[in-house]
């Protein structure tokens, strides 16, 4: 309820009448004028009651009547009535009804009870109530009743002290809180006061307002007081204490700066006033040293007084809490003094409170900012802030160092020290023995340094300087500080000014940033930042950097308390992450170098921290005041939680880390974690540091870089607590959490954390040089992390993370050092690849070419684990990325095929699983100019020696690509051309030829060149199963896809690619060493027809020639069109010539088959000499009817398109011409060097050796099949040559036939090739030789007549072989032994059974020679003459002839011969062409009819019977061919034929008997044959001439006498025998044989005559002679003689002789005209 209510109002009135009715009824006995008084009083407020509306306005104009009851009743100086009229008065008071006069006399009626000392705290409470509610009080009167409240203040009472102080200190505010609201209703009334002069009367101040002027005047007056002055406006003061002085003075100055700041006059006062009273006061602390007696000075100082220093204190907290900047000169003075009270010779008290105040002024970091901008910005000007900071620095280091032997609180507390500390180390050493024990001790927090033990209390909350000895106001004596007080507080004054700094600097930073972003989203507004600011935050920073370094270095070293140390370390993080962002480098440095030594154990070997102490050392010289750096102690007694390795290259024993190291540990992680972006060139420190206390706690880097604890590598030296096991994983993860936070740094830190880890790990790596211990892989381990998360930019990082890992760490001896700089580099070009970028790779060639680039610098290093790691990756890479290589492929596959042969086969093994997945997968997504590179790669594969496998893999690979390459070329060609294109512009800007291999070539076919060219390579390889893969494959690739090459680019294959390759392969084979070869490798055998380098280079010639004769057989319409087709043919007959001239069987056979093969000769079926998979491969040859073949019906061009041209292939396969186009494919001169070659290889091939012994081995014999194919490849050659075939070329071939026919079977062959020799077979060489010159005749046959003057040479060749069957032709002067008597070993060589071949040719030569007897040149050549003469000798020889069927085959043939040729020769006696015949023919007949040899033992009587037929035979064609057509034939000749007749008719014996000649047995029959044709040619019908008849009688009287003769012969020895004693038994064998020899002889004769008796009896009988008759006549007698023979046998022939003779018993009648008889 408000007191102007009516209801209070009504209250009020009837109070005050209760009240003067009380008062009247006190005062009516004692005091009657006051009981009037009380009732005139009650009488004047019902009046103003019952008159006035506004009552209490009226009561307050009539107050000094009501109120002067009350006065009076207090003028009686009865307490009751003095208290009833207080209370009454502090009534009125309340309801503000005093006016200004009522208050006057009100305040000198309460002082006159002050002077007589009554109701003195009555008293107090009206002045109170009185100044309080209202504002009427002014001037004199109101400073009456301040100095009465003083008075009452110095009272004997105590209560009315403590009473009256605190209403003095009200009484004191309320003056000043009525300017304040007397300023605020003004306070738009602007007046400019004018500028107070130096205002010399004190007592008032004009231009004040009331209010204003009272506080002026009060504010004065205290100053006044407490400078022991008389006040001038509190009048009547009588004492005054300085300390209470002091107290109302700092609480004006806290209380109402404003007052200050915004009145001149009291700003006056402060300067002029206050601030030399607080100086003068000061002065007895300045100038006291503790401990200095008073007789060593001059004059007695004056000791320091604890009350007023410490107000002083206080006041000067305020006043530069509130008015430093209008006392900057006197605020400057304030602070030295502060910090000079700060010094060790000041008491302790004072150094305590000094602390407290630095601490108020620390925990205001606005105002410390002000202080460096004011002084220690100004030149000249004492750099307060900075001694500010140092001086607490040093402050806390001489708690440590001076050792306070006066105070015995110290030397109390340092064995409670020793006991602390006993308790601390044996916390320490139960941490690491028995953690339980250690976990239950508790120790005070507290600092501990070199012996000194200081604890640490709580002194005030964070952030507020909570103070305890400055509060002390109570206190007069100075109090005994606490040990550890003064140093708690320094601790904390430090840790506010960092935090208070750091956070007003730190926020100012982000507005600053907040503004930035600001102003480039609005360009246009410009908001003006305070300029120079950075400047101020740099000077504090730099002015404080090395006291506080000094100060937290040290605490944190001598800290025992792990909140503590927390504390100091997150200060020294804060300063060091402002002062990087600040850019100072130096400070920066200083204070992550604190920390990390923090971090390591002491004395811990580290050259960069101490280099960077060192620097720092040097800086604090700068800074002017001293500051010392104390170097840290190891007696710190912490708990040790981990024991290890120093990574050093000195071995350094163990290390010990402590809990606090691990702690400082996590600063710093933190600290990088949080601050990266600004530590810049510090990262080299921080991850020192972390790589060091890493290696001592035994992390090892794992996968991805991230370093988890690892086993102890080093053995037993890391030992770990389970305090620290279980920070570890927390360690590990902060520690990658630390890189992986540097995604978000700038790009130049992000520079700077890579430059740091890349020195580290140089550091690491010169470390690991020359010894075998575990190197640091920290380095290493961090940058492969770094770059793994920041793939987003990696290009600017890219090239110093790859080139270092590449150039340092890769190729680093020590071998887990490089495994993992191939695991960092491999691991971050997967990740580069599979990262999803923007663009993406795909679109920015440039990056994944920059991405791919190490991976191919890994080739240049040498050692096999790195170049593994390589290839695992970048069997990864095509396995993850392969599809989207793109560009990249040339650097991948360049990486695949960087193999080297000294790399070993597991390397080879992993590259080639890369090729073989990019050959099977990836050839589609492949750029096309990335294919040639595959074939090249694919090629170095096939060409490394260290694995055969591999080798015959990648040549399958090779046609792999091969046919991807025929599939897809329709899309290749036009992706080529495209690239072409673009190239050969490019080198048309610069100027330059375009260079790529088989350049003028499109460049589809210069890939397919690429490809025959390293196959090539392959074909030419060492190893044989290489050479013949590779050899297999190019053949069947140029087959099988050569039709896509243009016409021109045939060229270059054939001339650069498989001439070039026969070139060399002929090469090796010629050159390659004979020595045997033992086994193939491994267990391997080797077969006996490859055991030499030789015959393995043998089976690649083979090869070789026959894949380029196929492809010179099946291109060839195509390969004609080419303009030196001739030349190229010369080429590969000369090379088909020198391998049939090699002289290994296996190639100069195949070299046939190649010649067989160009020249379209079908191989016949059974000849399969040559490898069948090469053939298989390659198609078998066919013959083709140039003619017949089908074709398209056009000239097979190159076809723009792919498709005219796959079509074309398919139809042409064997490029058949078209029809009428022969002429070309029959080019004579082809045919001509064909046949030149084939000439010059036979005859090379079959010369005999010249020279030497049958006993030296020929150095090479030809074989068989290869003769036999020689020859074979005639007849087809001939059809080509035949029409300009001369004699020359005849004889030529006659030569190389017969060589060939006459050349051994070595002996090791013959079993497979002689025919057994019962068995009378040609051999195949010997057919082949036949039908040579079968065609041969036939061609001539057909041919024009001027060929036939060829057919004596064919005869003379076929009687040449004819002769063969009874003398074997010579080969040379080699020894041959004959088949049928050599054994299987014994000779070298055999010759040939010849007797089949020789009878063979004769049956050839009947046949021909009945063919062609009647031409001109059989007959002018004598080629009858010739047969005779060849066949003389078989015939002579007859049972001597190697084989019985050779003689018999020439009576046959000389018969059929003859029966031919006999009717030529007679039609062409007259010409006498024919008349050296005559006699061979006579000739032979007789060397055949009567031969020299004798029949074997053991021919039968039939067999003799058979031969004896063919003797019959002979006679026959005598007596048809010839003696009847006598008369065209020569005299003597038929003359030397009856004379054979005559010999044959008659078996002669000759008289002396001997035993060889016994047992010839007679011809019966043969004589007969003779002796009739003797007769019939004797009587025949009609002499023609009488040459003839001459003959006739001439053989028949010869016949007659020897008939005579035998008779008598007989008839003389049968009568002989009779007489004859008996002989002896051998006699008388020989007799029987006679005997029966002569009786069958005598048989003969007889049967001859009867024989003659039947002809005569046929004959004419004018025609026989009459000497004939004469003679048969004669004969009678001889007969009769005989009859008396002894032989039945001879009996019945007599009796068939005799009976005849019955005709002659009369003569018959002569017709001849002159009667002769």
């Amino acid at each position: 309820m408000s007191t102007s209510s009516p209801e209070a109002v009504k209250k009020l009135l009837e109070n005050m009448q209760t009240d003067l009715r009380s008062l009247s009824m006190e005062c009516k006995k004692k005091f009657p004028p006051v009981k009037e008084a009380a009732e005139s009083g009650i009488v004047k407020i019902k009046t103003i009651a019952a008159r006035n509306s506004d009552i209490l306005a009226t009561l307050k104009e009539n107050s000094s009547e009501v109120v002067q009851p009350f006065l009076m009743g207090c003028g009686t100086k009865e307490p009751k009535i003095t208290q009833l009229c207080l209370a009454a008065i502090q009534r009125l008071m309340s309801h503000e009804v005093v006016s200004e006069a009522a208050a006057g006399n009100i305040i000198n009626m309460l002082w006159q009870l002050m002077e007589n000392g009554l109701e003195e705290l009555k008293l107090l409470q009206t002045v109170l109530v009185l100044l309080t509610t209202n504002t009427v009080v002014h001037d004199q009167v109101l400073s009456k009743a301040i100095v009465l409240c003083f008075r009452l203040h110095f009272t004997k009472d105590n209560i009315t002290n403590n009473t009256a102080a605190a209403t003095v200190r009200q009484v004191v505010t309320v003056v000043f809180e009525r300017m304040v609201a007397e300023d605020e209703r003004f306070k738009d009334i602007v007046d400019q006061p004018p500028p107070v002069q130096g205002n010399t009367n004190r007592r008032s101040v004009s231009t004040l307002r009331p209010s204003a002027k009272d506080a002026y005047m009060l504010f004065q007056d205290l100053c006044q007081l407490v400078n022991a002055d008389a006040p001038y406006w509190l009048v009547g003061m009588t004492e005054m204490t300085r300390t209470f002085g002091l107290e109302l003075l700092e609480s004006v100055l806290n209380d109402f700066p404003r007052v200050f700041l915004q009145h001149q006059e009291f700003s006056f006062l402060l300067k002029e006033r206050v601030c030399p009273l607080v100086i003068k006061l000061f002065s007895p602390n300045i100038k006291f040293r503790q401990g200095n007696s008073s007789a060593a000075s001059p004059a007695p100082v004056e000791k320091p007084y604890f009350p007023i220093c410490m107000r002083l204190l206080r006041v000067v907290s305020v006043l530069i809490k509130h008015f430093y900047s209008l006392l900057v000169t006197e605020c400057e003075i304030f602070l030295s003094l502060l910090v000079k009270f700060l010094d060790g010779e000041k008491p302790q008290w004072l150094r305590a409170v000094a602390v407290e105040s630095v601490h108020r002024l620390c925990v205001q970091p606005h105002l410390l900012r002000s202080f460096c901008l004011s002084y220690d910005m100004k030149q000249h000007s004492t750099k307060v802030f900075r001694d500010i900071v140092n001086a607490l620095g040093s402050f806390i280091q001489s708690l440590f160092i001076v050792l306070n032997t006066g105070n015995p609180a110290a030397t109390n507390t340092s064995t409670g020290g020793s006991g602390a500390q006993g308790a601390a180390q044996g916390a320490a050493q139960g941490g690491l023995g028995a953690g339980g024990q250690g976990g239950s001790l508790t120790t005070q927090a507290a600092f501990e340094y070199r012996g000194t033990w200081i604890p640490l209390m709580t002194v005030s909350v964070q952030g507020s300087a909570k103070a305890t000895y400055l509060e002390m106001l109570d206190k007069v004596e100075p109090p005994s500080i606490p040990e550890g007080y003064a140093m708690s507080v320094a601790f904390s004054a430090l840790l506010d000014l960092v935090r208070g700094i750091t956070s007003m600097i730190e926020r100012a930073l982000a507005k600053e940033e907040e503004e930035a972003v600001r102003r480039e989203a609005n360009p246009d507004q410009n908001t003006q930042l305070e300029p120079g600011a950075h400047l101020v935050w740099e000077e504090m920073v730099s002015a404080c950097w090395c006291g506080l370094l000094a100060a937290l270095s040290l605490l944190l070293d001598a800290s025992t308390d792990e909140t503590a140390t927390e504390s100091i370390l997150k200060a020294e993080l804060n300063v060091a992450a402002l002062c990087g962002r600040l850019g100072l480098v130096t400070p920066r440095d200083a204070f992550i170098t604190a920390i990390c030594k923090a971090s390591l154990p002491p004395h811990y070997a580290l050259t960069v921290l101490s280099s960077n102490t060192a620097n720092l050392n040097k800086a604090y010289s700068i800074q002017g005041q001293s500051v010392q750096i104390i170097s840290s102690s190891s007696e710190s007694h912490q708990q040790v939680v981990a024991v290890g390795q120093p990574l050093s290259v000195q071995p350094q024993g163990t290390v010990v880390l402590t809990a606090k190291n691990i702690q400082c540990m996590r600063t710093l992680l933190n600290l990088a974690h949080c601050h990266g972006v600004v530590l810049g060139t510090s990262w080299q420190l921080v991850l020192a540091t972390l790589q060091h206390l890493v290696w001592i706690l035994g992390l090892k880097p794992g996968v991805g870089g991230a370093l988890k604890p690892g086993r102890a590598v080093e053995g037993p030296s890391t030992v770990l607590t389970t305090a620290v096991m279980t920070d570890l994983p927390v360690i590990s993860n902060i520690l990658s959490r630390l890189f992986e936070s540097s995604q978000y740094l700038d790009d130049v830190s992000l520079h700077h954390l890579i430059n740091a880890l890349c020195s580290l790990s140089l550091e690491a790596v010169e470390m690991a040089y020359g010894n075998n211990k575990e190197p640091s892989l920290f380095a290493v381990a961090k940058l492969l992390e770094t770059g793994l998360v920041n793939m987003d930019r990696i290009e600017i990082l890219w090239r110093p993370l790859t080139g270092h890992l590449l150039e340092k760490v890769c190729q680093h001896p020590n071998a887990r050092m490089r495994e993992w700089g191939a695991e960092a580099v491999t691991s971050l070009i997967k990740a580069g690849l599979a990262y999803k970028h923007n663009p993406p790779l795909a679109q920015n060639q440039r990056l994944q070419l920059l991405l791919l680039n190490p991976l191919k610098e890994l080739s240049n290093v040498l050692h096999a684990d790195i170049r593994q790691k390589q290839l695992e990756s970048v069997l990864q890479i095509l396995q993850s990325q392969g599809d989207s290589l793109g560009p990249g492929w040339p650097l991948v596959l360049g990486v695949i095929g960087a193999i080297r042969n000294d790399q070993g086969e597991s390397l080879i093994r992993t590259a080639f699983q890369c090729l073989q997945l990019v050959v099977t997968d990836f050839l589609p997504t492949m750029p096309c100019a990335g294919l040639q590179i595959v074939v090249d790669v694919a090629g170095s594969f096939g060409l490394q020696n260290q694995e055969l496998n591999i080798s015959l893999t990648s040549i399958g690979l090779l046609w792999n690509i091969s046919d991807y390459f025929f599939q897809r070329g329709e899309a290749i060609t036009q992706e080529l051309e495209r690239e072409e294109a673009a190239l050969q512009k490019q080198a048309q800007e610069k100027g330059e030829p375009l260079n790529r291999p088989f350049h003028p070539a499109p460049p589809f076919d210069c890939l397919w060149l690429c490809l025959y060219a390293k196959l090539g390579q392959l074909c030419v390889d060492p190893r044989p199963a290489v050479r013949k893969s590779a050899g297999q494959t190019m053949f069947s690739t140029i087959a099988a896809h050569g039709t896509l090459l243009q016409q021109p680019t045939w060229h270059i294959v054939v001339w650069k690619v498989l001439f070039h390759l026969l070139d060399c392969v002929r090469k090796s084979s010629t050159t390659a060493d004979k020595e045997k070869i033992e086994s193939g490798g491994g267990n391997i055998l080797i077969h006996h027809s490859r055991d030499t380098a030789e015959k393995q280079w043998a089976e690649t010639w083979v090869l070789t020639l026959a894949g380029v004769a196929r492809i010179f057989n099946t291109r060839r319409y195509l390969l004609q069109q080419l303009g030196d087709y001739f030349k190229a043919w010369e080429v590969l007959l000369d090379h088909i010539q020198s391998a049939a001239l090699s002289k290994n069987s296996e190639v100069s056979l195949a070299a046939l088959k190649s010649f067989q093969e160009i020249l379209q000769i079908a191989t016949p079926v059974k000849d399969s000499a040559m490898p069948n998979d090469a053939l298989a491969a390659m198609g078998a040859p066919v013959l083709i009817d140039p003619l017949s073949a089908p074709g398209p019906g056009r000239p097979l061009l190159r076809s723009d398109s792919m498709l005219e041209r796959l079509t074309s292939y398919n139809c042409a396969e064997l490029q058949a011409p078209p029809p009428g186009e022969e002429s070309a494919l029959e080019d004579a001169a082809l045919w001509w060097s064909a046949w030149n070659t084939w000439y010059r290889t036979g005859t090379d091939s079959t010369r005999p050796p010249s020279g030497g012994t049958g006993t030296d081995r020929p150095s090479f014999v030809p074989s068989q099949p290869f003769l036999t194919a020689l020859v074979q490849i005639f007849p087809a050659l001939y059809q080509h040559i035949k029409t300009g075939f001369s004699m020359e070329d005849l004889r030529k071939l006659g030569v190389i036939l017969h060589g060939a026919v006459s050349i051994p079977i070595s002996s090791d062959a013959s079993p497979f090739i002689l025919p057994s020799y019962t068995e009378a077979v040609l051999t195949s060489l010997q057919e082949a030789v036949l039908t040579a010159l079968d065609v041969l005749q036939k061609a001539i046959c057909v041919g024009p007549e001027n060929l036939q003057v060829m057919y004596p040479a064919i005869f003379e060749q076929l009687l040449l072989f004819v002769e063969f069957s009874c003398k074997p032709p010579q080969y040379g002067k080699m020894e041959t032994k004959h088949v049928a008597n050599a054994k299987y070993n014994q000779a070298e060589w055999v010759a040939l059974n010849y007797v089949p071949f020789a009878e063979r040719s004769l049956e050839v030569v009947v046949d021909l020679y009945h063919k062609t007897a009647c031409h001109k040149a059989v007959i002018n050549e004598k080629v009858l003459q010739n047969i005779i003469k060849t066949l003389r000798m078989p015939l002579g020889l007859k049972y001597g002839c190697p084989s019985e069927s050779t003689w018999k085959l020439a009576v046959s043939s000389l018969l059929k011969v003859l029966s031919t040729g006999l009717p030529v020769a007679r039609q062409h006696a007259s010409s006498r062409k024919f008349d050296t015949m005559w006699p061979e023919l006579a000739n032979a007949f007789k060397d055949f009819l009567f031969t020299k040899s004798t029949p074997p033992d053991n021919v039968s009587i039939q067999e003799f019977q058979k031969n004896e037929a063919i003797d019959v035979e002979v006679v026959q064609l005598i007596s048809t061919e010839i003696l009847p057509f006598a008369i065209f034939i020569p005299k003597d000749f038929v003359g030397q034929i009856m004379a054979m007749l005559n010999k044959g008719s008659i078996h002669s014996q000759s008289s002396s008997f001997t035993e060889a000649e016994v047992d010839v047995r007679m011809r019966e029959e043969f004589s007969k044959v003779c002796f009739e044709t003797l007769l019939q040619f004797s009587f025949s019908n009609k002499v023609s001439t009488p040459q003839e008849g001459y003959i006739s009688r001439m053989a028949l009287s010869v016949l007659l006498k020897r008939s005579q003769d035998v008779l008598r012969r007989y008839v003389d020895d049968e009568r002989l025998s009779g007489r004859c004693p008996l002989p002896s038994g051998q006699r008388m064998k020989l007799d029987c044989q006679l005997l029966r020899q002569q009786v069958t002889e005598i048989i003969f004769v007889l049967k001859a005559i009867s024989t003659l008796m039947d002809s005569l009896k046929k004959t004419q009988p004018e025609n026989v002679d009459g000497t004939t008759w004469a003679q048969v006549i004669a004969l009678y007698p001889t007969l009769v003689e005989c009859i008396t023979c002894s032989s039945s046998e001879v009996s019945s022939a007599l009796k068939e002789a005799m009976g005849p003779f019955k005709d002659f018993m009369q003569p018959p009648v002569s017709r001849v005209p002159n009667g002769e008889s």
